[in-house]
This record gives structure tokens, C-alpha cells and sequence, in this order.
């Protein structure tokens, strides 16, 4: 088992920003990793406190997700920290090394980890 961590941002807080988001970083994250549904374990969102407008599950679920279990959370309301911000964690059953995993940070969120390779 192995865990693959992300994050990406949003622009506005709507229902369609948030969905493009999530779809977007679900996507490369299982691209990078050569991962399909039956692979993921669960996968656990967290959002800034600004994010309001949907959950980022039920973008998860847009995809076709809805047999993996999912949850959100509130990030950490941290002065100075990236707002309009998603994180997640993905489970996930892999023979990979973990120098193999691949992490994902996109839009506004690709400095957060910036000490992880591709």
C-alpha cells in the first residue's frame, strides 16, 4: 500500500471550479501513477476554509469514484497559507517504490511541496 499526496487551487469558489479542479488533479495523479479505480484504497480531501461551494468528493464522485471510500475535511486554518486551496490523499494498492510515486501539485499549490520530486 501506498499513499499519494496532492493539492491544486481554485480561482473562485463555484461548483464548476472546484469540479475542473479536483477532475484535473484526480486525472494526472492516476495518470502519473498508472493507476485505475480498482487500485484506490480511499481518498481523503481537505479544503480551506474558503472553499464553501461543494464538497470535493462529490467531484471525486463525478468521475466515477463513487465505490471508493471518500470524506473531506477543513484544512488548517494556517496564517498565510494558500487559500481556495484542495488537498488530498490518495491510498492506494501499488507495487511502486515509493521513489516511484509520484505527487501532484497544481495551479496555485505547486510550491507547496516543492522539496518532492515530479
Amino acid at each position: 500500500m501506498r499513499a499519494i499526496r496532492g493539492a491544486t487551487t481554485v480561482d473562485a469558489d463555484t461548483v464548476e471550479d472546484i469540479t475542473e479542479r479536483v477532475v484535473t488533479l484526480l486525472g494526472t495523479i492516476m495518470e502519473r501513477n498508472g493507476l485505475v479505480e480498482e487500485d484506490i484504497i480511499s481518498i481523503l480531501f481537505t479544503a480551506t476554509e474558503d472553499i464553501v461551494a461543494t464538497f470535493p468528493a462529490t467531484a471525486a464522485r463525478s468521475i466515477g469514484l463513487g465505490a471508493v471510500p471518500l470524506i473531506c475535511a477543513r484544512e488548517l486554518a494556517v496564517e498565510g497559507s494558500t487559500p481556495h486551496c484542495i488537498r488530498v490523499m490518495l491510498h492506494v494498492e501499488s507495487d511502486r517504490s515509493r521513489a516511484d510515486i509520484h505527487h501532484v501539485y497544481l495551479e496555485g499549490a505547486r510550491g507547496l511541496r516543492d522539496d518532492l520530486p515530479d
